[in-house]
């Protein structure tokens, strides 16, 4: 199968990269937006994610890894909400920032600009390897998914 691409949110003063690296995987959980929770619900595991620091930050400083598929979140009081297991794949030399972000041809008008209140978002895969390559860039080739 082919491994698709996104883009999550986090405040670094919440759950910063370097937190997540440390932990080792993640839960991500509380989205309570319904075209997030349908991201959500589309990750398969080994998709690869990009990690954008918002609020202070604002640029990309990582790739996490979907380890889980969408399940019920635990966080969820009520109504039908999603959750996936993400790990930390590898950080990015230099992060992205929202400036450069809006600057390049290629990824001005992702849906981090266009949608900047998402925190959950599926992207290109010419749009995720313009953002790896701005941050320093990885091998060519993507790891194989485990299913």
């Amino acid at each position: 199968m082919e491994t698709r691409y996104w883009l999550v949110k986090q405040e670094p003063e919440a759950y910063a990269w370097a937190t997540f690296v440390k932990d080792g995987r993640t839960a991500w959980t509380g989205v309570r937006n319904f075209q997030a929770r349908n991201f959500l619900r589309a990750m398969k595991p080994d998709d690869l994610v990009l990690y954008y620091h918002s609020v202070s930050d604002k640029q990309v400083v990582g790739i996490a890894r979907v380890e889980r598929s969408a399940y019920p979140d635990p966080t969820a009081e009520d109504g039908d909400w999603s959750a996936v297991d993400l790990v930390p794949w590898r950080s990015l030399i230099r992060p992205v920032s929202l400036e450069i972000l809006k600057a390049d041809p290629v990824t001005r008008d992702m849906p981090l600009i266009r949608q900047s209140r998402l925190s959950v978002m599926g992207l290109d895969e010419a749009v995720f390897r313009r953002i790896v390559d701005l941050g320093g860039g990885i091998p060519a080739d993507v790891p194989p998914r485990s299913e």
